[in-house]
């Protein structure tokens, strides 16, 4: 198997599976890993944003506009099918306009992928306490919602 040979996504499929049998085995707890730097690395050359440093707090990427994206990735599994997005930190601080949100199956193919303002993430999330941060499900009335665009085309194309 000659790695340097293989697509981008057949990499991640591959490390999924290492992933999986590493939780089997009872070395790793999750199999979400790498998908955030994967996600912003999609999202970033289907919308050519320019992405910011990873301590970066807020957002991770800005368009040629100004335009401050927050990216979040997640990934579904038969065992795990939940949509909840990773949490979003000082939500009331407005330390981005819009949140670019991919959800992926098993295999890595894009499910959804939206494009969603500041306060329509704020109207559908929910503050945590315990986790000082909001957090939001993509699943409901926010798929249909006009204000929220589908951004899966550029994504996969």
């Amino acid at each position: 198997m000659n790695l340097t040979e293989m697509e981008v996504k057949e990499l991640l499929r591959l490390q999924a599976s290492i992933t999986k049998e590493l939780k089997n085995r009872g070395v790793v707890r999750t199999q979400n890993n790498p998908l955030g730097d994967y996600t912003e690395w999609l999202v970033a050359n289907a919308l050519n944003l320019e992405l910011e440093a990873n301590s970066k707090a807020g957002y991770d990427g800005m368009d040629s506009n100004g335009v401050r994206i927050q990216i979040k990735g997640r990934r579904v599994t038969p065992t795990n099918n939940s949509r909840q997005l990773s949490a979003i930190r000082k939500y009331s601080e407005k330390d981005f306009d819009e949140l670019a949100a991919v959800i992926y199956d098993e295999d890595f193919n894009v499910i959804e992928a939206l494009l969603i303002p500041h306060e329509v993430v704020g109207e559908y999330a929910s503050f945590r306490e315990h986790v000082n941060a909001h957090i939001l499900i993509l699943k409901g009335p926010i798929l249909s919602d006009p204000r929220v665009k589908c951004i899966k085309q550029v994504i996969c194309s």
